[in-house]
Parts: structure tokens; C-alpha cells; sequence
């Protein structure tokens, strides 16, 4: 097929397009252009991604190749549907952006009438059927191919045959999971290794974080997918503003997954404003040691009851201003348990009581509510002790980004999962006299699935790149905006393609369906980010 227009000439016709739309809004106060803005944010995700899926592809061998062409064939589909949703977009409410109908003829859009015409489609989703659903190659070096190897043979044997147990019980993760983890060291990813853990003491190693989780996710997003999101969070905030002693105290047991950790930030009342938590954390004094007492509630604090430590955070000074100053990092340690409901009256003062929160998906781990009466922590708890004072959410931020770029990855896992069952099924389906498979709509599907799912690949693994080199923190956000809400979309379709049996609880595709729903809420809700974190800095960009 002849192209009167490369990939990289659209998607830098479609940024200009995206800067023209932008700088038309640039200096305006979020709140006032919130639709404008949840519109963008997506857009510059998309772009970003095409971008890079765009760059891989242009330093490609030549298509005659069928994983090359394949390559070629799944940027190509991507880069299109990204310059047709910015126009898409735009045209809807065009004055809100500054534009004109002179604006908005874009030649991109040449590219778009060509790659998604439906006979251009049906052809990538017959050279993905007669692949069987192979992916092209990740490019991932060797340390790391090894890596995925392992935990997509550990997630194959050892969680996908009770994952289907945990999701229809709401049961626990069995300990079989958790100790095969902590055999493999997978706790210790984010720990550097003179404190036990598997991390290079002088580097980051967020690609391998990326790899195992979405491996891990690939088997239960529930079961093992979110298992070492808690223990990121807890080691870069350590690492980032603990004491010495704090260091050699926690880090080990992070590593080691013992204890295992929860983390708590959300309240009832707070969502994803982070800065307005409200959970009291006022000076005391017990027996003659100084330390706090914590009253009040949190929720949505994912496996807290198994955990045997949680980092909290709690509000130190209720007059700081900004609010968000006022915060402080607690590391609260109770006996773990498997109960859906905890009670745990601390030795020191106090009493922390749990109770998990009935959710239709995402279920394992469990997210429960809690509520702090009088608890008395000692001074050593707070993260960084005097100089961590007030600089809670500075730490709490530190560690959210990884866990933004770990949600990202589970939405690979999970979409990769959702696929191979629909093609498997759809291939295996015989109506009206041939395979589901078969059908142009349903290669359409297909195409369209794996073309999303290869480019969001790429684009965590280029962000795990960027963070690693001490930025890509707008870029974590990102990368969650678009992959969370891609594997919505691709769960729906897998469930689709298996019609009937799709909506069976039987049948896994309802499971992935029922998880990717949480994956645009959690670690930063979808309109917090869109907005608060990638709509603020289009606006002052």
C-alpha cells in the first residue's frame, strides 16, 4: 500500500494541530477549561505514544519481514486512529479551541483514510491471526527477556489456576503465590540490594518493575498483578526521606516480604486530593517517650489486612499553608490477617479496626477501610522522624509515579490476557458456518486490540526508561491515562467476541472485564490526572 504521507510527518502535522488547540488555552485557569482539558490530555497520551511507536519504527529493517510488517502495520493502525481522535475532538467543539475550518485541514488525515480504510484493517487482523497472536519482539535486553520469561512461567503454573477461586470467592491470595514471590525476590525490585533487595545500589531498574508486573498481571490482576505496587511505594519513600536506622529497620523486610505492606492515603472524603487528608496525627507523649497519636478514617487502603506494616499519611500541622505541607509519612506495623475484618488493639495505646470493602473486581488483596482511635506510634514511626515533618506528600509523590507506570503495566498484562483468550476463542467458534475469527469485524477487532496493546507496551517500557534517568514523571501519568483506559476498552471486546459465554462468570473475560474497570480509579483517578497533574502543565507549558 502506497503512502502519499509517512507516519512521523502525521503525527508532527497532528502535534502542531494538538500545540495550536493548546496555546489557545495556555495560561487559563484549570477549573474553567475542564472539558477542553480532559480532551487534550488524552490526546497529547496518544500522541506521545504514537510518537515513540512512530520512532521504533522508523529505525525498522524492511517490511518484507512478517514480524517487521507486523510492526509496521500495528504502528501504522495506532498512529492513525490517534490523528483521527485529536480531530475527532477538535471538531466537536472547535471555537473552545481557537480553531478554524482552515486549521483543521490536516493532510494526516490522508494516512488516516488509508491505514483504517476496512479491507487495510481486516488485513493486519488475518497477519495477527496467522501469527496466533504473537506479538512482535519486545527488544527487551537479555537480563530482562529473562526476567519475563520467568514470571510469565511463574504466573502461568503458579496464579492463573487460582485465579479464577480467588475472583468468584473474594478469597485471599493463597500463600503459595506470596512465598513462590518472595522466593523469586520480587518484593525487593524497588530495594536497593546492600538493603537485601534486587535493585543496583547506584541504579533504578523501573523497566524490570514494568516487566514482572505485567507478566504477574497477565495471570490475576488481583491475585499478583498489585503485589509489589505497596512495597515500591514503601521503599522509594524510605529511601527517599528515612533516617538511617529507618533504613536498616524497614528496607530488609520490604525485600524480603516480611512483613508485607500496605499503603494508606485516601480518605473518605478526599479521593485523589491528596493534599486535603485530614487523618490527625497530634504530638504525645507515653510512659515518657514521645511520639503520636492517629484518630480517624481511611479508606480504600488495599490489602491492609494481610499486611503486617502500612504506611499512612497523616495531617502533623492543621494550620500549614499550602495544606499539603502539613502532612507526614507514619509507618503503622499489626499483625497480619487473612479475615475480611480486623480488630487490633495496640500494646502502646489505641486500636486500629479494618473492614473490607465488597468490590465487583480486583479482589485478593482486598481494599478496606480503617479507623484509627487514639493510636499511639512512637517518634522512630515517622518516616524520616524531625526532618520528615511536613514532608509527607513530597515522599508519598515520590513513590505514586512508580506506582502510576505499575498500573500501566497491569493494563498490559490484563489487556494482553483478555486477548489471547478472544482470539483463541474466536478462532475455536464456528456461526453460520466458519470461525468468529474469520469474519471481517471481528478481524477488525482483533487488529485494532493487538495494535493497542503493542504501542502501550512500548510506551511504558520508554517511560520506565525516562524514570530511571530521573524524569518521566508527567510521562508515568501519561502512560496510566491511556493504557487504564485502553484496557477497558479491550476487556469489553474480548467479552464481546465470546458473546453468551462472555457474560458467564465462568468464563475469565468477565474477570478481566470486572478488573480493568478499577485501573482508570485507583493510583490517581482518570480525571485527577487528565486534569490536576497533565492538564496543568499543558496549561503553563
Amino acid at each position: 500500500m502506497a503512502y502519499e504521507i509517512s507516519v512521523g510527518q502525521a503525527i508532527d502535522g497532528a502535534a502542531a494541530l494538538f500545540d495550536l488547540a493548546r496555546s489557545h488555552l495556555a495560561g487559563r485557569d484549570v477549573d474553567d477549561v475542564q472539558v477542553e482539558l480532559y480532551d487534550l490530555a488524552f490526546s497529547a497520551a496518544e500522541l506521545q505514544a504514537a510518537r515513540i511507536a512512530a520512532n521504533a519504527l522508523d529505525s525498522a529493517a524492511d517490511e518484507h519481514d512478517e514480524e517487521t510488517a507486523l510492526r509496521a502495520a500495528l504502528t501504522r493502525m495506532f498512529c492513525a486512529e490517534t490523528v483521527a481522535n485529536l480531530h475527532s475532538r477538535l471538531r466537536q467543539r472547535p471555537s473552545a479551541f481557537g480553531l478554524t475550518a482552515a486549521d483543521l485541514n490536516d493532510a494526516g488525515m490522508a494516512l488516516v483514510e488509508l491505514t483504517l480504510a476496512p479491507k487495510a484493517i481486516a488485513a493486519v487482523g488475518e497477519l495477527v491471526r496467522r501469527r496466533q497472536g504473537r506479538a512482535p519482539a519486545d527488544g527487551l535486553p537479555a537480563d530482562h527477556a529473562l526476567m519475563r520469561e520467568t514470571f510469565r512461567r511463574f504466573a502461568d503454573e503458579r496464579v492463573t489456576p487460582h485465579a479464577e477461586r480467588i475472583h468468584r470467592q473474594d478469597a485471599m491470595i493463597p500463600d503459595g503465590i506470596i512465598d513462590g514471590l518472595r522466593a523469586l525476590g520480587c518484593f525487593g525490585l524497588s530495594v536497593p540490594m546492600r538493603y537485601g533487595g534486587l535493585k543496583p545500589d547506584d541504579d533504578e531498574d523501573s523497566l524490570g518493575m514494568v516487566v514482572v508486573t505485567e507478566e504477574l498481571s497477565r495471570g490475576s490482576l488481583g491475585a499478583a498483578g498489585s503485589l509489589i505496587t505497596r512495597p515500591e511505594i514503601m521503599a522509594r519513600a524510605v529511601l527517599e526521606g528515612g533516617t538511617d536506622a529507618q533504613k536498616d529497620r524497614w528496607l530488609p523486610g520490604v525485600a524480603a516480604g516480611n512483613p508485607l505492606v500496605a499503603v494508606s492515603v485516601t480518605e473518605p472524603g478526599t479521593g485523589s486530593d491528596v493534599a486535603s487528608v485530614a487523618l490527625r496525627a497530634t504530638p504525645a507523649n507515653r510512659a515518657g517517650e514521645r511520639g503520636w497519636r492517629l484518630s480517624g478514617a481511611k479508606t480504600w487502603c488495599t490489602f491492609a489486612g494481610k499486611a503486617g506494616a502500612i504506611l499512612v499519611l497523616a495531617r502533623t500541622d492543621v494550620k500549614a499553608a499550602p495544606a499539603h505541607r502539613g502532612l507526614s509519612l507514619f509507618v503503622v506495623e499489626k499483625p497480619s490477617s487473612d479475615d475480611h475484618a480486623f480488630v487490633y488493639d495496640n500494646p502502646l495505646g489505641g486500636r486500629l479496626t479494618g473492614r473490607a470493602i465488597a468490590t465487583i473486581g480486583y479482589r485478593g488483596m482486598h481494599s478496606f477501610e480503617l479507623f484509627f482511635e487514639d493510636y499511639f506510634l512512637p517518634h522512630s514511626a515517622l518516616v524520616g522522624e524531625d526532618t520528615g515533618q511536613g514532608r509527607g506528600f513530597y515522599y508519598t509523590m515520590r513513590g505514586f509515579a512508580g506506582g502510576r507506570l505499575q498500573t500501566a503495566a497491569r493494563a498490559c498484562g490484563l489487556m494482553r490476557a483478555a486477548f489471547e483468550r478472544a482470539l483463541a476463542y474466536a478462532e475455536d467458534r464456528v456461526v453460520f458456518g466458519r470461525p468468529v475469527a474469520s469474519y471481517p469485524l471481528t478481524l477488525h477487532k482483533l487488529a485494532r486490540m493487538a495494535s493497542t496493546i503493542y504501542v502501550c507496551q512500548r510506551f511504558s517500557y520508554a517511560v520506565a526508561g525516562k524514570m530511571d534517568g530521573g524524569g518521566g514523571q508527567i510521562e508515568a501519568s501519561l502512560v496510566k491515562l491511556l493504557a487504564c483506559k485502553a484496557a477497558e476498552w479491550v476487556t469489553r471486546e474480548a467479552m464481546q467476541i465470546h458473546g453468551g459465554m462472555g457474560y458467564a462468570e465462568e468464563s475469565a473475560v468477565s474477570r478481566y472485564f470486572a478488573d480493568a474497570r478499577v485501573l482508570s480509579i485507583f493510583e490517581g483517578a482518570e480525571e485527577t490526572l487528565a486534569l490536576k497533574v497533565i492538564g496543568r502543565s499543558l496549561l503553563s507549558g
